[in-house]
């Protein structure tokens, strides 16, 4: 009796989150090609502000996948730089799927507003900047896409995050496909940089670590609890709990 009810305790914890995500998503009513990508101001102005910025965001994926996921993003631009530049692994148009300056480096992600997770600026940048730069480099997946279990857009933010653990990433639990690694890279780093990471393609796996805190990837879906910053991650919903201060 006590293993049924924590059978059932666990298949609860992961589908009812997932179904109150999926009855309260409303897809936004345009197409992807009349659908919002206008700036939200997040990205300071480069008329403006000279320093170095490295920033990452995350927002609904559009349409039915956005109930389940999210679509996650990287700009930067180097001091007194003019303008940013936007990475994103997107599948329209066919490969390769990494895409430079797809949109407004804080644009709407087709009309969903996109929260920052991280926003460096000042001193030191301009080395993460060159890291993150021969990270976009070496993602393994160029000519690759799936949108479950990965490799999608979340894969290649969270091998930029493994390869700069000094962005201090914590992509949400519903960014599916941030635990895709191959199966030469199934015990490695988080895709924090911080702490570990077992995961077998994505499907099946465990991460502890500093700014992940403890979370459990069941078929794509993760579950877990932020130590750090306290809050709940939970599949469909991500983070619930107060809002996560952008490192």
């Amino acid at each position: 009796m006590k293993r049924k009810r924590a059978m059932f305790l666990i298949v609860a914890l992961f589908v009812v989150p997932l179904a109150i995500s999926v009855v309260t998503h409303t897809p936004a009513a345009a197409t992807w090609q009349t659908a919002s990508r206008e700036p939200t101001g997040l990205a300071p102005d480069p008329a403006i502000s000279r320093e170095p910025v490295v920033q990452v965001y995350a927002a609904r994926a559009f349409g039915w996948r956005g109930a389940f996921s999210v679509h996650s993003w990287i700009v930067f631009k180097r001091e007194g730089a003019s303008a940013y530049t936007r990475y994103d692994v997107v599948f329209w148009g066919g490969p390769p799927y990494v895409r430079q300056n797809f949109a407004a480096p804080d644009g709407q992600w087709f009309g969903s507003r996109p929260d920052l997770l991280v926003d460096r600026r000042g001193e030191g940048v301009e080395a993460l900047i060159d890291q993150v730069e021969a990270a976009v480099e070496s993602y393994p997946y160029i000519d690759t896409y799936r949108t479950w279990p990965g490799p999608n857009s979340n894969t290649f933010i969270a091998h930029i995050g493994r390869s700069v653990p000094g962005l201090r990433l914590d992509l949400p639990a519903n960014a599916i496909g941030k635990d895709y690694v191959p199966i030469s890279s199934a015990i490695g780093r988080a895709p924090s940089g911080t702490g570990i990471q077992a995961s077998l393609f994505g499907l099946l796996g465990i991460i502890v670590a500093p700014e992940e805190g403890l979370e459990v990837n069941v078929l794509g879906l993760s579950l877990g609890v932020d130590v750090a910053e306290p809050a709940l991650r939970l599949p469909g919903l991500g983070r619930v709990g107060p809002q996560a201060s952008p490192h």
